[in-house]
């Protein structure tokens, strides 16, 4: 093969904007074999078609372990993301009827208290950073309430959680997160069990049996919570966070919502669209040799579907790079597609729509309180967010 396309020499301005440089890729070709400055050598698919048509392939395996030569046991391993059927099937099943509109939709009256207790909190003038003090509070306490633990250790949990699906810490960093957010599972788990029948989706899991009878196994329970509990705070923060700033930065677009929210659900999937919470949807693996958009990926490959670029795939969206809260919504990747499109999808867009509508309401001269230059974000090649969202109002 020829040497991987070298991004690491502009590690700071792709973790900033890495829109140019897929664009660039993109030019030359759907699929390119590249040199991240976190990943290592993996291979991407950066244009529209062939990404949707990658997230439902099944020659592409989400189960590393029997794919990869000596692949190392991961502690929290045992969930939905990283298995493939049956395996996934049975375990999607199991929570697959907590997140169906209709069961989400009655959520909405929690949704709307947390996020009026949320803004009551800030004072009525002033700065505060939005991500700490309402975008991640908001998906963590619903969350918790859904699956029954309140009194999670939230700032800890948000360490864990950033180390392990962020994608920029060392290995050993990461490896330290997982563990000790496995032990701290486990017992919580524990806990649940001892404390007896509850009404919540972890009491629920704890009680479920397979169709042979046997339980899920204290594994699979834990690899369950951890991806319920990362998965249904992580993308609703970015998606607050990246969202806000997409309006902070194209003024007409934000008057334009401001005069009215019924444009409201289509500003939320061109967020989604634009700059979406998942940059890459999670690592795929080649067991062997597979075509994608005229390139053979090699077996035993590690492959990034990068939800980002397809999304601001010109053949598939004129314009692709202007923000427009009245384009025609539908189609875009943000959530994935296939078997693995994200359960909780539904549960993202009504925080989503309750936060922007209350936020707006309440504020009507939120601004961004620094140049969006000085904002840092999230290093890694998985999720999209800035660290901090300063704002005055």
């Amino acid at each position: 093969m020829s040497p991987p396309v070298d991004l690491t020499a502009h590690a700071e301005d792709f973790t900033a904007d890495p829109y140019p440089f897929y664009a660039a890729l993109r030019e030359q070709g759907p699929v390119h074999w590249v040199r991240t400055p976190y990943t290592g050598d993996v291979w991407l698919v950066v244009g529209y078609a062939e990404a949707r048509a990658a997230l439902a392939d099944p020659r592409l395996r989400k189960d590393w372990q029997s794919v990869l030569a000596g692949s190392q046991d991961y502690p929290l391993s045992a969930n939905m993301l990283d298995s493939d059927p049956p395996v996934h099937t049975r375990l999607r099943k199991l929570v697959a009827r907590e997140f169906t509109a209709r069961r989400v939709e009655a959520m909405r009256p929690r949704v709307e208290r947390v996020t009026a207790d949320l803004l009551a909190a800030l004072p009525e003038h002033g700065t505060a950073d939005l991500i700490e003090e309402f975008a991640f509070p908001l998906p963590m306490t619903v969350i918790c309430d859904l699956l029954g633990v309140p009194d999670l250790d939230r700032a800890r949990f948000r360490r864990w959680s950033q180390a392990v699906v962020g994608g920029a810490a060392g290995a050993e960093e990461e490896g330290d997160a997982a563990s000790a957010m496995h032990a701290y599972l486990s017992d919580l788990i524990e806990d649940k069990r001892c404390a007896g029948p509850a009404d919540d989706l972890l009491s629920a899991l704890i009680r479920t049996r397979h169709e042979d009878g046997d339980r899920l196994s204290a594994g699979e329970l834990i690899g369950m919570a951890f991806l319920l509990l990362v998965a249904g705070h992580e993308t609703t923060v970015n998606l607050i966070g990246n969202g806000l700033l997409a309006l902070f930065r194209h003024p007409e677009q934000l008057a334009a919502l401001r005069a009215d929210l019924s444009l409201l659900d289509g500003a939320v999937e061109e967020m989604l669209r634009y700059d979406g919470p998942v940059e890459t949807a999670t690592w795929r693996f080649t067991p062997a040799p597979v075509e994608i958009g005229g390139t053979v990926i090699p077996p035993h490959q590690v492959v990034g579907v990068v939800l980002a670029a397809a999304d601001r795939d010109p053949g598939r969206y004129p314009q692709a790079d202007t923000f427009d809260i009245r384009r025609p919504p539908g189609g875009h990747l943000a959530f994935g597609h296939g078997i693995h499109y994200c359960l909780g999808a539904p549960l993202a867009r009504l925080e989503a729509k309750v936060a922007f509508a209350a936020l707006l309401t309440r504020f009507p001269d939120l601004s961004l309180a620094v140049p969006p230059r000085d904002l840092r974000w999230r290093p890694g090649p998985l999720m999209r967010g800035v660290h901090t969202l300063p704002v005055s109002f």
